[in-house]
């Protein structure tokens, strides 16, 4: 939720602050030199300011995505829909928005874990301490130093609210929306996180960023489930990352083998894009990758129940798609790794708790031990009270539970 940070007489201004103009003399510098200035020192490496006027074509993005229902399970994005078209209709008094991005590029190459198939592959954002608590107590403070100089009120926002943070920090110039329709810094590459401080007060506007694609068109041939329906337009039902974290039901069989050894997000269309070449490892020390979460070995995933799947994953991104869906997705990827010492630990979940556990359970036994699939079948199948579970026991034959 954001954060708002008020005081008494929030509508009073600053000594010497000029609404009109969003200028106050610090030491010569305006406003917006100041927040830069004030924003690099707390530790983002960007800071930008833009307008709170939407771009025009934000909301007709938003709508054609919703009414297609590419976002899948993601449902909060129809429900906030009216709020995410324009700020001002997040919060009607704010005039500036100020965006800051933290690097958190890697000195090593993402697709590397691909290739280590009894291992899981972590999208190399989640292997650190979970980014929305290390941003917004540095927004809090850039916040606050700017409300104590500028007047007004502000609130920070950290991927959490209907806020549309990529259109928005492309329009103040952080970057632009690559054919991915992910973000994209000259500068950076693709490896930035997100955040932004609205406020009531007037604050010079950088200008937009320009698209630098130009023909390239290596990420949208990247994906390994091709989820692009064309260039800067995906459909979130069929991207790794949305399957890995944000799908909640059981994955189709269609997209098990595309995911490899992917258990938690999908670097490869962000990986590929030329504009890396110029990005360095990011040097926030509290985003230094943790090594229960750096690609762990499927065997110790596979043995993991709630209670140690929470105490490995706290306080990282990975913790809130709970131990069900993550071992889910790692059975697939035992299914996919030919690996056949992890049978024993896929064996014992065919009798998980968890449907969606049980489910891929069987789809990986039959695609690294079919004798043994068969040889449990019967007896199993006969047990057996879920459909989804059933039909993958019975789907080598064709046949197909009701």
């Amino acid at each position: 939720m954001p954060t708002s940070i008020s005081e008494k007489g929030a509508s009073s201004q600053a000594p010497g602050h000029d609404a009109a103009c969003g200028r106050a003399p610090v030491m010569g510098q305006s406003l917006k030199q100041y927040i830069t200035k004030q924003g690099e020192a707390i530790g983002f490496d960007v800071i930008r300011v833009t307008s709170a006027d939407a771009p025009e074509e934000m909301g007709a993005a938003l709508d054609a995505f919703v009414a297609e229902g590419r976002q899948g399970d993601m449902r909060w994005l129809q429900d906030t829909a009216e709020r995410r078209r324009s700020p001002k209709a997040l919060w009607p008094d704010v005039r500036s928005i100020v965006f800051v991005g933290m690097n958190y590029g890697s000195s090593a190459d993402p697709l590397a874990s691909l290739r280590r198939t009894s291992r899981g592959a972590v999208s190399i954002y989640a292997k650190r301490a979970d980014y929305h608590d290390v941003i917004k107590g540095k927004l809090k403070q850039l916040a606050g130093q700017i409300q104590a100089l500028a007047g007004g009120d502000v609130k920070v926002f950290v991927d959490t609210a209907p806020v549309m943070e990529k259109p928005l920090a492309a329009k103040a110039g952080l970057g632009w929306q690559g054919k991915h329709t992910n973000l994209v810094s000259r500068r950076f590459g693709s490896w930035l996180f997100l955040g932004s401080i609205f406020a009531t007060a007037a604050i010079e506007a950088d200008s937009p960023e320009v698209d630098h694609c130009g023909s390239c068109r290596l990420c949208l041939d990247a994906c390994p489930t091709n989820a692009f329906t064309a260039p800067y337009e995906i459909d979130a039902r069929r991207c790794i990352s949305y399957l890995t974290i944000e799908h909640k039901g059981h994955i189709a069989d269609e997209f098990r083998v595309a995911m490899g050894n992917r258990i938690y997000g999908c670097d490869d269309c962000l990986a590929v894009c030329p504009w890396n070449k110029f990005a360095n490892a990011g040097n926030e020390a509290r985003l230094a990758i943790r090594p229960q979460a750096d690609d762990p070995p499927l065997a110790e995933i596979l043995m993991l129940d709630d209670a140690a799947f929470r105490e490995r994953f706290r306080a990282t991104p990975i913790k809130r798609t709970g131990r069900d869906r993550f071992v889910r997705n790692a059975l697939i990827a035992a299914g996919n790794s030919k690996d056949p010492s992890l049978v024993p630990c896929i064996k014992r979940l065919i009798g998980d708790a968890s449907p969606l556990v049980r489910a891929m359970a069987v789809w990986a036994l039959r695609r690294l031990d079919p004798s043994l699939f068969d040889a449990l079948r019967p007896q199993r199948l006969a047990e057996e009270a879920d459909r989804h579970v059933q039909a993958e026991w019975l789907a080598d034959d064709g046949v197909q539970a009701q």
